[in-house]
């Protein structure tokens, strides 16, 4: 502790002395009294094992385990297209105020498939006056369902009856709205078939084998494997996949 003189000379000056307090180390209070406990006497705790309950984890069921491939035949009359069929061929814009849900539109939509094609096209696709054509089957060229991405455009075939298209190739977004809707099964040829195929040719596909057959000509041609899209197809599009399989609740009215 410090402490500090104070001198009235005409020259004030101030002295400190500082004076310091012994140190005592920090040692216990003699009014506190810890027992002592021997090492001997501690021990240590034990308890039961607590049951083991597994942790519920979500499975779902999938009619795709089995296989990727769904065993189906689709057998027909095939209608012969070439290249780069727009979507507005397919269903032309003015028909797209019709609502697939609406099970009347959805006929509708299926009257007007194809009716957008040039007038080389002799042949109609759906006879008018009718929803549905004769034809359950489309060959057709490369780059098939090109143009704008409206998903009306495999609905429509769909609705008309078609089960299946066999293209060389095709637009990105009409093959996915394909199988998101699930109204055709988008398939690829190795080889240009529209131009082995006449339209009334009668045709088979076996999609478990990837294989076209054309019985008025007796020729076989293989596909491109349809892959994991197949079962989406088969169950009705995406969304009726995802509830079979368990990824979305089904709806079930109370």
């Amino acid at each position: 502790m410090a402490a500090i003189s104070l001198s009235l000379s005409p020259n004030p000056s101030f002295t400190t002395t500082t004076t310091h307090k012994p140190y005592h180390p920090l040692s216990t209070p003699t009014f506190l009294k810890f027992p002592t406990v021997s090492p001997s006497t501690i021990k240590s705790l034990t308890h039961a094992p607590l049951p083991q309950t597994p942790t519920p984890r979500a499975t779902f069921s999938t009619r795709a385990a089995a296989s990727t491939t769904p065993s189906t035949t689709f057998h027909g009359l095939c209608y012969v297209l070439g290249d780069n069929i727009d979507t507005d061929q397919i269903i032309p814009a003015e028909y797209l105020t019709l609502v697939p849900s609406n099970p009347s539109e959805y006929e509708k939509l299926g009257s007007y498939a194809l009716c957008g094609l040039p007038d080389a096209h002799s042949t109609r696709f759906v006879v008018p006056g009718e929803t549905k054509s004769e034809y359950s089957i489309i060959i057709a060229g490369a780059n098939f369902g090109c143009g704008s991405s409206r998903e009306h455009a495999p609905v429509a075939l769909g609705a008309a009856g078609v089960a299946a298209v066999v293209a060389e190739s095709y637009a990105r977004i009409f093959f996915r709205n394909s199988v998101a809707t699930g109204e055709v099964y988008p398939l690829e040829s190795e080889v240009r078939v529209c131009e082995e195929c006449k339209t009334g040719d009668v045709v088979s596909i076996e999609l478990s084998e990837s294989r076209l057959i054309n019985h008025t000509t007796g020729k076989e041609y293989t596909l491109k494997p349809i892959g994991d899209a197949g079962p989406v197809i088969k169950a009705g599009g995406i969304f009726a996949y995802a509830r079979e399989a368990g990824m979305i609740p089904t709806l079930t009215s109370s």
